[in-house]
């Protein structure tokens, strides 16, 4: 994969063991010039100078994705810049194991805003410019909780949104494949990230490798992986899909 003269913008990239910044590195050193942006502006100015020193070409960026406002700004800011953005990486997200008798309102919204209502506003604002050049990728950030209705870490309402996210995906590719973009998204299982971390003792690692085939936890290079490829100029053909990442604990 070659992504030689690509602009690629990826949300959720602050975290040091997470899926935004390892799909970075993995897009940046096959030539992508990539955006950075997390709310943690530490967070990804320092995965860009780790980028930059390895010779690849990143920008870090502060945003709340969840402000429509700092969404387009940031977006415009980008596109003046580098003249166009060539993939969208929605990966922003976040989650609570609350059980559903116990969610308050303001939880459930505030999962929706972050996980499904932040991909409405960077798709919608993202879309004309990737319209105006024919051309365009965008891949977001589903989960194995989205289809088998809860996962280990997530409540009921993250994976309302995480459906919600795979619904969305496939209508914007039915909407979008005329135009050369396509929409994908990517379902990880559980995945060793640092919004699991604390929560992975030993004990539970051991009881949750007993229901992944594959026998281990899933890590960062195997989503970033997957993500890449459908950011690629290889994937033109595969639109609407969403790829299951979680070493067969699910199978559908």
């Amino acid at each position: 994969m070659n992504f030689q003269d690509r602009v690629a913008f990826i949300t959720g990239a602050g975290s040091k063991r997470g899926i935004g910044r390892e799909t970075a590195k993995q897009l940046a050193y096959r030539g992508a010039t990539v955006i950075l942006a997390d709310i943690d502006f530490e967070g990804v100015k320092e995965a860009a100078e780790e980028i930059n020193a390895q010779n690849g070409k990143a920008s870090p960026v502060q945003l709340d994705v969840t402000n429509r406002a700092q969404v387009s700004s940031v977006v415009q800011e980008i596109v003046g810049k580098f003249g166009k953005i060539d993939i969208l990486v929605n990966n922003a997200g976040i989650t609570r194991p609350t059980r559903v008798l116990e969610i308050p309102e303001e939880e459930w919204d505030l999962i929706f805003r972050v996980n499904v209502k932040s991909i409405y506003y960077l798709t919608q604002e993202v879309l004309p410019h990737m319209k105006r050049q024919h051309y365009g990728r965008i891949v977001n950030l589903g989960s194995v909780s989205g289809k088998r209705g809860g996962g280990v870490f997530g409540g009921s309402h993250y994976s309302a949104a995480k459906a919600a996210v795979a619904g969305f995906t496939k209508a914007v590719a039915r909407e979008m494949a005329p135009f050369g973009i396509t929409c994908n998204a990517v379902a990880p299982g559980l995945i060793g990230t640092d919004i699991t971390g604390g929560m992975l003792t030993e004990e539970v690692k051991k009881e949750i490798i007993k229901g992944v085939p594959v026998g281990r936890i899933g890590t960062v290079t195997d989503v970033a992986y997957t993500i890449a490829f459908l950011a690629s100029e290889q994937a033109g053909y595969i639109t609407g899909e969403e790829i299951d990442i979680n070493g067969g604990m699910h199978i559908d």
